[in-house]
């Protein structure tokens, strides 16, 4: 309850920050990043968006992919109106089909660009049933399947990159996943909110190069766009004191993706204050996440 408490009013923890400090503040001490390619999914709105925004700030050179290259290049011109030195390369990519995902990965490696970090930030939260082209439930399919693919598509260049620049240095190669509690979901009614939490949980079950999961906090961003209503504005008004600022929820992100000193810190899930003292998030056990990276790991195999 203490830690609750410190959380709600943005104490200071171990890391110098708190649940109040933006994405702006947790970088202002990371090296530059002009050196730094930066691929960051669902960029175009939300905390993806203020994550590219910062990130450019500090130099670094930005691939926004994404499934409509009109939303992309508006969140380009967004960024090069603030930073006009920025360099940002627009894709495209649906992470809900696995041929798009290889498609992008094809396309990517041929631009012969390194690649330092990974931000698997996309995410899907859909308000009714749907499937996939591949077959797949859709939340599932985009928020976790075709994240897996893209990772295991370019972890090959992120190990060449960090083969390549190991002598000179300043900044790990890093994969940072999105990551919420996971519950179980009754085969005989179709939760939107749980197949959210289940998709986006499995990324953190298997970690190459250097991989943590972050909880960004709670905060109203475009992912509940499904389901906008007068239900929907009561409930986030009546929370709004509660809420981060998608800035402030940014800062988790960025903190994992740039801080020095999380250089060499790997597979785990963090928290929005960033106090290792905290409790973990209840996930799933080992033996369930060996079955799930399992059979996803089968279906590219």
């Amino acid at each position: 309850m203490l830690e609750t408490g410190k959380y709600l009013i943005g104490s200071i923890g171990p890391s110098g920050y708190g649940s109040k400090s933006t994405a702006e503040q947790v970088t202002e001490s990371c090296p530059d990043l002009c050196s730094i390619t930066a691929i960051i999914t669902g960029a175009t709105s939300g905390i993806g968006a203020e994550t590219a925004r910062v990130l450019a700030k500090r130099g670094a050179r930005l691939v926004l992919p994404a499934r409509s290259l009109k939303a992309a290049e508006d969140a380009k011109a967004r960024i090069v109106s603030e930073f006009p030195d920025s360099e940002i390369v627009l894709m495209v990519l649906d992470l809900s089909s696995l041929n798009s995902v290889r498609r992008f990965v094809a396309e990517f490696e041929s631009l012969n660009l390194p690649l330092n970090l990974l931000i698997n930030n996309a995410g899907k939260f859909s308000h009714g049933h749907a499937i996939s082209e591949d077959g797949v439930e859709m939340t599932f399919a985009t928020n976790y399947l075709g994240h897996f693919l893209l990772t295991k598509l370019l972890l090959n260049k992120m190990i060449e990159t960090a083969k390549d620049t190991w002598r000179s240095r300043t900044h790990s190669e890093r994969v940072v996943e999105h990551s919420q509690l996971v519950f179980r979901r009754l085969d005989s009614i179709y939760d939107a909110t749980r197949a959210y939490a289940l998709s986006k949980l499995a990324n953190e079950m298997e970690a190459n190069v250097t991989v943590n999961c972050v909880h960004p906090g709670i905060v109203r961003t475009r992912l509940t766009r499904d389901r906008e209503g007068p239900i929907t504005d009561l409930v986030f008004f009546l929370a709004s004191k509660f809420l981060k600022t998608i800035p402030q929820a940014a800062a988790t992100t960025c903190y994992v993706a740039t801080h020095p000193r999380l250089e060499n810190t790997a597979t785990k899930l963090q928290h929005p204050n960033w106090d290792p003292t905290l409790p973990k998030l209840q996930g799933c056990g080992p033996s369930r996440k060996r079955m799930v990276f399992g059979d996803s790991k089968a279906v590219f195999d």
